[in-house]
């Protein structure tokens, strides 16, 4: 899992660096940074936030 956040987080670095640092939309770096977190914590807020909106019973 941390694996895929690390090379999801990548492709997205890749994405902002070849559409060049200044063209690329502020909010672009807002999920490649999340991902790095992700892969670097083992804490994924956004994994987290989801099973709170999608209670599919699992969390008890």
């Amino acid at each position: 899992m941390r694996f895929f956040f690390f090379f999801a987080g990548s492709v997205l670095w890749a994405g902002i660096w070849l559409t060049g640092f200044s063209n690329a939309h502020w909010l672009l770096y807002l999920p490649a940074a999340l991902l790095y977190f992700a892969a670097l914590t083992a804490i994924c807020p956004v994994l987290i936030v989801s099973r709170i909106i999608f209670d599919d019973g699992r969390m008890r």
